[in-house]
């Protein structure tokens, strides 16, 4: 699995609407072959932030960055953000979908 967390901070006209405005990007990418989760969260923290989550299968990513709707977006998202997103990913190895927290369990 490839997962892949980016910071972004939305212009202040854009803050209240930001997941509306990159939801057909969000749509489109959940709907590729290979990705597994594609989660967006807002910092509790600093609501002027939003975090996206990413899980693709391995090599999945490529073929992602390679698609018509992320070259969209690297036109879209400048528009829409104060400054260049951080990024954080990593590979894990034969990794392929979420797992139970094992230090502890909830009776279902």
């Amino acid at each position: 699995m490839i997962l892949i967390n980016v910071r972004f901070r939305p212009r202040p006209e854009y803050v209240e609407n930001f997941r509306e405005k990159v939801d057909e990007y969000t749509q489109a990418t959940r709907a590729e072959q290979g990705c597994i989760f594609f989660e967006w969260a807002r910092n509790t923290d600093d609501p002027n932030e939003y975090i996206l989550l990413e899980g693709f299968q391995d090599d999945a990513d490529v073929a992602h960055v390679e698609s018509e709707h992320f070259r969209k977006s690297t036109e879209m998202f400048p528009e829409l953000l104060t400054e260049t997103p951080q990024i954080i990913n990593t590979k894990i190895p034969g990794k392929t979908e979420w797992d139970r927290m094992a230090e502890f369990g909830v009776e279902e």
